[in-house]
């Protein structure tokens, strides 16, 4: 018997002893810091044409050490930088979080409102008022704050305002930007009720409003001014651009220079909010720039796209190898993927007599009003219109007993004869729509925030407001752009398998074991 107790007591100490090697491999533990990079614009067409100019430790590394998925794409349209960051956070739709672009018309007061206005909370070194309010849904940062009963470290580093604080999320310790007016890094209360001090020290020697008057961007090397991916134009000539006059830090905040101000930052955020220092998952989520310079049409800049994807490398490679020197490749997981769009191109289509045409919106809601009149007598029947959207005067409607339903039949019946209108949808047809068709639309749409009609123009034509000078040119085409996880473990793997963005969120969630944000119900990658 004595025998038998000894080996029962072997065999417990040895499943002991596996267990905690298990426990402690490398890879099997959550890691200390999460850090998630979303590049505004990235294009994998651009990352690997560009690949010869890069270094060995930014993209080149991400993509040959990295678990790439090379075809990404997002659930809904339309795009943008604030809808995308937005949905990365949340693991969800416009349709659920609400946030449908970076502006959208006040149904109130019919004006134009900034994702992230909130007049409930001043700004710090900045004019600009700002919160999460507008996000209806949590993110995976304030999941994280909820599981640590708020011990864990989250904060959010951006050119942007919108992007820095919708990527904070609503629990955040913070969210950092840089100010159009000031050039200096800036804050909200909503946050805060003060901007920390090593954001006051960075604003006193490293903030571009010290910087920028300083500064020229010209290509890295003589390499990256010679060399052209777009060659169906010719040689281009190297560029020269200095930072000057009012619109000189919106300038700057739309070039590849800005991004080394977001990796001094990050590094700065890191040291000074004690970052990755014990076992409870912190988060830092950060956003590069990879569009063209000043949002210039591509043919205007390409030189400077080229340049911009050579520093924005550089600069990852700079991130990545001091948070990795800090803190160990197995105790951070870098997650990078892009906002999924990029600038509009003003193609003169009339030129090569490619099918166009401009769709004014101005004039489409005045024929729709007097369309509306005629059928059931004289009034403003048509609130507002914004972009491709047209709100009506619920008001009148219900003293006239007409239901919004009706309404939107009637209009988009009318609206449908135009030229160039391809499509019109009504909020109510998006709303019980379960078509596979309209699934996108519906996931970009929320009716607290769009009009009761969308109209979808064809490819080629214009979207023009006469009151805004606002000019879009619609096209349908699909840019691609990977999903890069790195550290923590992860095996080198290329997928090529088609995967939406709103599988982020509960992937890094299931990675730091906590609950995926509040409306996401999509499997985790792995």
């Amino acid at each position: 018997m004595t025998n038998r107790y000894l080996y029962i007591t072997l065999l417990a100490v040895l499943g002991f002893h596996c267990e905690v090697q298990a426990q402690t491999t490398p890879g099997t533990q959550p890691p200390r810091l999460v850090v998630s990079i979303a590049i505004d614009q990235l294009r994998t067409d651009y990352l690997e044409a560009f690949k010869p100019l890069y270094s060995t430790d930014g993209f080149r590394r991400l993509l040959e050490e990295g678990r790439v998925y090379t075809n990404a794409s997002y659930t809904f349209s339309p795009i943008d930088r604030a809808s995308a960051i937005a949905a990365l956070g949340t693991g969800v739709s416009p349709y659920y979080n609400s946030i449908v672009g970076c502006q959208w018309l006040n149904r109130e007061t019919l004006r134009t409102a900034c994702c992230v206005d909130d007049v409930k909370y001043g700004g710090l070194q900045t004019a600009e008022t700002a919160s999460a309010s507008n996000l209806v849904t949590s993110t995976v940062g304030d999941e994280l704050k909820v599981a640590t009963e708020g011990k864990a470290v989250v904060w959010a580093v951006a050119p942007y305002r919108d992007a820095a604080v919708l990527s904070a999320g609503h629990a955040a310790d913070g969210a950092i930007w840089i100010d159009d007016q000031t050039g200096e890094w800036c804050s909200t209360k909503y946050y805060k009720a003060y901007l920390p001090g090593w954001v006051q020290v960075a604003n006193g020697n490293i903030a571009p409003s010290k910087t920028v008057g300083q500064l020229t961007w010209e290509p890295t090397n003589e390499l990256v001014g010679q060399f052209s991916y777009f060659m169906h134009t010719g040689m281009q000539k190297p560029f020269k651009h200095d930072f000057s006059g009012p619109r000189r830090f919106k300038e700057f905040k739309a070039c590849a220079m800005v991004n080394a101000c977001v990796t001094d930052m990050a590094r700065q955020c890191i040291t000074y909010n004690a970052i990755g220092v014990d076992r409870i998952t912190d988060l830092l989520c950060l956003t590069y720039y990879a569009g063209n310079y000043d949002h210039r049409t591509l043919n205007e800049c390409l030189m400077e796209i080229q340049d911009t994807y050579v520093r924005l490398d550089w600069e990852l490679g700079r991130l990545i190898n001091g948070i990795e020197k800090k803190f160990g490749r197995d105790n951070v997981l870098f997650v990078l993927t892009s906002t999924g769009y990029s600038d509009q191109e003003n193609a003169n289509y009339q030129t090569y007599r490619i099918p166009t045409g401009t769709l004014q919106m101005s004039r489409t809601a005045n024929l729709l009003n007097m369309y509306l009149g005629a059928v059931w007598g004289q009034g403003k029947y048509v609130d507002a219109h914004y972009r491709n959207q047209i709100f009506l005067n619920h008001d009148l409607l219900e003293q006239r007993r007409i239901s919004i339903a009706e309404a939107g039949s009637r209009s988009q019946e009318f609206l449908t004869m135009l030229s160039g209108v391809r499509n019109v949808y009504t909020s109510l047809q998006l709303l019980t729509s379960s078509d596979e068709y309209t699934r996108k639309i519906r996931n970009g749409f929320n009716p607290e925030r769009c009009g009761d009609l969308l109209i979808e123009a064809a490819p080629g034509w214009r979207i023009v407001d006469e009151d805004t000078q606002e000019d879009e040119l619609v096209r349908a085409s699909f840019i691609q752009f990977p999903i890069i996880f790195f550290g923590c473990g992860m095996p080198a793997e290329t997928i090529s398998t088609p995967v939406t963005t709103d599988r982020i969120a509960p992937t890094v969630s299931r990675a730091i074991r906590i609950r995926a944000p509040n409306a996401c119900s999509s499997e985790p990658l792995f």
